[in-house]
C-alpha cells in the first residue's frame, strides 16, 4: 500500500482543480507575501530617516541580501535533491525568515539591520528551490499551469494586502508626514510578523512531504543518467538574456516619478500592478495546461515588450497607469507558467537542482540588468533602458520560439 502522501495522492485535486498541498502552500506564500510587502516596502525609508543612513549603504545592504538569496537558491534545490525530501528545507527557509523580522524592532545602527536582512533573504533562498520542486510534486503533469498560476496568484494578492496594510498603518499613525518615524517602523514590523508566524506554522502542520514509490523512483533516475535535456540547457541562455532586459522594478517607479506622478498614485500604481498579476496568474496557468507552456510564455514576453517600449516612450500619467497594468498582465501570464514549464523539461527527482538553477541563473543576471539599466538611464536618457529592455525581450522571445519545442 502506498503511503498517505503518496504523489498519486498528493495530485488528487481537492480545492479550485489543486491537490492539498498546493492550496495550502498558495496560503503559505500569501501569509509570507503579505508580512513581507508591509515590512521591507518601507526597509529603506527606516535606514534613511531613522537611521540617517546614505544610498550607497543602502544599496550594498538589498545588493547582499538578493546575492545570498541567489547562491542559496541553487545549493538548497540541488540538496532537496540529494536528500530526496523538500519539506525540511523549506521549513527551514521561512523559519529564517520568520526568526529575522522582530530584530528590526531593536536595530539601531545599520550593520544589525544587514545582519537581518541577510538572515531574511537566506531564508528565502534556502526555501524557493525546494518548494518550487515541491509544488511540482504534489501537481499532475497535465495540471501543472494551473498549480502554478495558483500559487502566483495566492503570493502576489499576500503582495497587495501587505502595500495596503503598510499605506494604512502609515496613514493611521502619521498621517501626511514626509519622513518614516521609528514608531511607525515598529508597529509595520510588530504586525508584519503576526502573518510571518502563522504561514511557518501553517507548512508545518498541513503541508505534506510528497513520496514516490521506489520503482518509480528508479525509472525515473534511469531516465536522468544523461543529466538534463537539450531543451533546458538552451532555456537557460534564453533566460538569462531575457532577464537582462528586465531592470529592477525600482526603474519603473523612478520613470513613473519623471513623468510627473506623486508617491502616493506611485504606491496605487504598484497596488494596480499586483491585482492585475493576482487575477491573470490562475487564469494563466490553467490556459497553458490546455493549449501549451510555450504559446502563454511568447504572448508573456511579448506583453513585456511592448510594455517597456512604451515606458520608453510614455509622456501621459494615463500611459503609465495603462503600463504599469500591462505589466502587471505580463507578470500574470508567464511568471508561473514558465516555472510550470522547468517542471515539464526535467525529470523528477532533479526538480530541486532545476529551480536552484533557473532562480540562479535570473538573480545572478538581475544585478548586471539593473547596472545596465541605470547607466543607460544617467548617460543617454531616462528612455534609454526601456529601450534596451524590450530589445532584450524581443531577442529573447524570438530564440524561446525558434529554439525551444513544446
Amino acid at each position: 500500500m502506498k503511503p498517505a502522501n503518496s504523489e498519486s495522492q498528493a495530485t488528487r485535486p481537492r480545492v479550485f482543480g489543486v491537490s492539498r498541498n498546493v492550496f495550502f502552500l498558495g496560503w503559505v506564500s500569501f501569509l509570507t507575501d503579505v508580512s513581507s510587502e508591509m515590512i521591507f516596502n518601507m526597509l529603506p525609508l527606516f535606514l534613511l530617516n531613522v537611521l540617517g543612513v546614505g544610498t550607497a549603504v543602502i544599496g550594498l545592504i538589498e545588493g547582499l541580501g538578493d546575492s545570498a538569496a541567489t547562491i542559496l537558491k541553487i545549493v538548497s534545490g540541488w540538496l532537496s535533491d540529494r536528500l530526496g525530501r523538500r519539506k525540511g528545507l523549506t521549513t527551514l527557509g521561512y523559519a529564517l525568515s520568520t526568526i529575522a523580522k522582530p530584530f528590526l524592532l531593536v536595530a539601531s545602527v545599520w550593520g544589525v539591520v544587514l545582519a537581518i536582512r541577510l538572515g531574511d533573504r537566506a531564508g528565502k533562498g534556502i526555501r524557493t528551490s525546494p518548494r518550487d520542486a515541491l509544488l511540482a510534486d504534489s501537481t499532475a503533469p497535465e495540471e501543472m499551469g494551473r498549480g502554478f498560476g495558483f500559487h502566483r496568484a495566492m503570493d502576489t494578492f499576500g503582495a497587495v494586502i501587505g502595500i495596503a496594510g503598510a499605506v494604512a498603518i502609515v496613514f493611521f499613525m502619521q498621517k501626511g508626514e514626509l519622513l518614516l518615524s521609528l514608531g511607525t517602523f515598529q508597529m509595520l514590523v510588530i504586525i508584519g510578523v503576526i502573518p510571518a508566524v502563522l504561514s511557518v506554522l501553517l507548512f508545518i502542520f498541513f503541508v505534506k512531504e510528497v513520496s514516490r514509490p521506489r520503482a518509480e523512483q528508479r525509472a525515473s533516475s534511469a531516465a536522468s543518467q544523461g543529466g538534463f535535456d537539450r531543451r533546458f540547457k538552451i532555456f537557460l541562455p534564453i533566460i538569462v538574456l531575457f532577464t537582462l532586459g528586465n531592470s529592477a522594478t525600482a526603474f519603473l517607479v523612478l520613470r513613473a516619478q519623471d513623468i510627473g506622478l506623486s508617491v502616493l498614485h506611485i504606491l496605487l500604481l504598484l497596488v494596480l500592478f499586483n491585482l492585475v498579476y493576482a487575477s491573470t496568474s490562475f487564469p494563466s496557468g490553467i490556459l497553458s495546461d490546455r493549449l501549451g507552456r510555450k504559446r502563454i510564455i511568447v504572448a508573456g514576453w511579448s506583453i513585456y515588450a511592448l510594455t517597456y517600449l512604451g515606458f520608453a516612450l510614455a509622456s501621459a500619467s494615463w500611459h503609465v497607469i495603462l503600463l504599469f497594468a500591462l505589466y502587471g498582465l505580463y507578470y500574470g501570464a508567464a511568471e508561473g507558467v514558465t516555472r510550470a514549464f522547468v517542471a515539464d523539461m526535467v525529470p523528477v527527482e532533479r526538480r530541486g537542482t532545476a529551480y536552484g538553477l533557473y532562480h540562479g541563473a535570473v538573480g545572478v543576471t538581475l544585478l548586471p540588468a539593473s547596472v545596465i539599466a541605470g547607466v543607460l538611464w544617467q548617460v543617454i536618457s531616462p528612455a534609454a533602458p526601456f529601450f534596451f529592455g524590450a530589445a532584450m525581450a524581443g531577442a529573447a522571445m524570438l530564440a524561446f520560439a525558434l529554439l525551444i519545442r513544446e
